[in-house]
């Protein structure tokens, strides 16, 4: 796995403890701690410490960050699930938010599990509410598999590529 990854406009590298500002201040957002289940309603320094400590081999986080000016904007991450597959998410900043970040890094770390794990799921989950992450998921080539998530309220989708 390489730990860093290039995208046309975004720079995907593992969050690291000079990221817990830049990643507390991003991340406390309703409208990210809303829509994503582990998040702390109000996310704290201690909660960007303990999300960076967390981080590493198969459950990787990696910041999103711009390349023109290595703002960080999003987290990306890819986790085992089980021995059946890896599971990807995502969260853009509100300030970031339709301009298609979250494809574009959605999409690299996809096509990093499947070069790396040729044959193996990948899925993602969803509450079906969430539009915006919902057509994300889609234009990728994810479909839903008529099962729950994990998570509540969440609907697995698969990567049918």
């Amino acid at each position: 796995m390489a730990l860093g990854l290039t995208t046309a406009r975004l720079v995907l590298r593992p969050l690291a403890a000079a990221d817990v500002e830049a990643l507390q201040t991003l991340t406390d957002d309703p409208a990210i701690t809303g829509a994503i289940s582990f998040l702390s309603e109000q996310f704290t320094l201690a909660d960007a410490r303990a999300l960076i400590a967390s981080s590493g081999g198969d459950d990787l986080f990696r910041g999103c960050r711009l390349k023109s000016d290595d703002t960080l904007i999003g987290v990306v991450g890819r986790h085992r699930r089980g021995t059946g597959g890896f599971e990807i998410g995502y969260w853009i900043g509100s300030r970031f938010a339709g301009r298609g970040y979250a494809s574009e890094a959605a999409r690299a770390v996809r096509d990093e599990i499947g070069a790396e794990h040729p044959g193996i799921a990948i899925f993602a989950e969803c509450r079906p509410d969430n539009r915006a992450s919902w057509r994300v998921l889609e234009k990728l080539g994810f479909r839903p598999t008529g099962e729950p998530g994990e998570r509540p309220g969440r609907v697995t989708l698969r990567f049918e590529g």
